[in-house]
């Protein structure tokens, strides 16, 4: 759990004084954005997908390393 909030303290400080450099995420292929006049629908198929994965092979390293 601390390792965890520590990832996200990181994570929020990067979002906060670079958010540059996390530009990219979010406007990834396949990612759904309709916007009209007075209606805006936000669908981040891709980047979720990608969050995934990421997620599940840093749980998956995570637990053969603590087993």
């Amino acid at each position: 759990m601390l390792a965890l909030g520590l990832v996200l303290v990181v994570l929020g400080l990067v979002w906060l004084y670079a958010p540059g450099l996390l530009a990219w995420f979010g406007r990834l292929p396949g990612d759904v954005r309709i916007e009209r006049e007075g209606f805006r629908f936000y669908f981040p198929l891709t980047s979720m997908l990608l969050v995934s994965l990421v997620l599940s092979l840093l749980f998956n390293l995570l637990w053969r390393w603590f087993r």
